[in-house]
């Protein structure tokens, strides 16, 4: 979000807690979970390394008052579920067992099956998923977007990935075709959105003012293969 907003410091999103402060309600079955605003001030200079610190601290202290309820914060804001912006990014994390194939309750067995075609509808405009399942011989993180047909064009989706999987490979993939970021010192404020061959693009356009144009801002662009 910091590099799509062009280096926004102030970023504040929506996520979702289990809410369950009390000890008498960890095993209550029930529905008790709470929207939490994460607001976060940023600073381009720090490293990923200072920023993932920055995030897990800010959010474990926010989760001690996530028994505040959600139209409290709006109103002591002078907000409503219109207007705050932030609802309309959600952080969302859940974990499941993969090792077990079946559960087993009394007499009854509760067994996994495979997601339906259906569960890939986009309830929203915009879904972010990663999936992480660790195995002897395969250890790495995959994610999934989901997009409205309505307001996503499948090239536009296609190249948002490419982007975002260009910027992972800064930051964790050492045998790439991108320089490699270190993340203790390198400030996010280098990590680049430009596709490699966006950059290669670049580098080949000429840019020049045509003699017709005295005082005019106007340039044209001309590309040579």
């Amino acid at each position: 979000l910091f590099r799509l907003t062009h280096g926004d410091s102030d970023i504040c999103v929506s996520g979702l807690n289990a809410n369950r402060y009390k000890s008498e309600l960890e095993n209550m079955i029930g529905m008790f979970v709470a929207t939490l605003p994460y607001a976060i001030k940023l600073d381009s200079c720090w490293s990923f390394d200072e920023l993932v610190k920055h995030v897990r601290d800010k959010c474990l202290s926010i989760l001690e008052h996530s028994h505040y309820p959600l139209q409290y914060i709006l109103a002591d804001f002078h907000l409503n579920q219109l207007n705050a912006s932030f609802l309309e990014i959600v952080f969302d994390f859940m974990t499941s067992s993969m090792n077990d194939d079946h559960v087993i309750f009394n007499n009854g067995t509760l067994e996994q099956v495979a997601p339906e075609l259906s569960s890939l509808v986009a309830k929203v405009d915009l879904t972010l998923t990663f999936f992480y399942k660790p195995t002897v011989n395969n250890d790495r993180v995959s994610y999934r977007f989901t997009c409205s047909h309505n307001l996503f064009d499948e090239s536009t989706v296609e190249t948002m990935a490419r982007r975002f999987q260009h910027l992972v490979f800064q930051l964790f993939c050492s045998k790439s075709d991108v320089s490699e970021i270190d993340q203790a010192f390198t400030p996010i404020k280098k990590l680049s959105l430009i596709l490699p061959d966006e950059a290669q693009e670049m580098q080949g356009a000429v840019f020049y003012r045509l003699s017709t144009l005295v005082n005019e801002g106007m340039f044209l662009y001309e590309k040579h293969f």
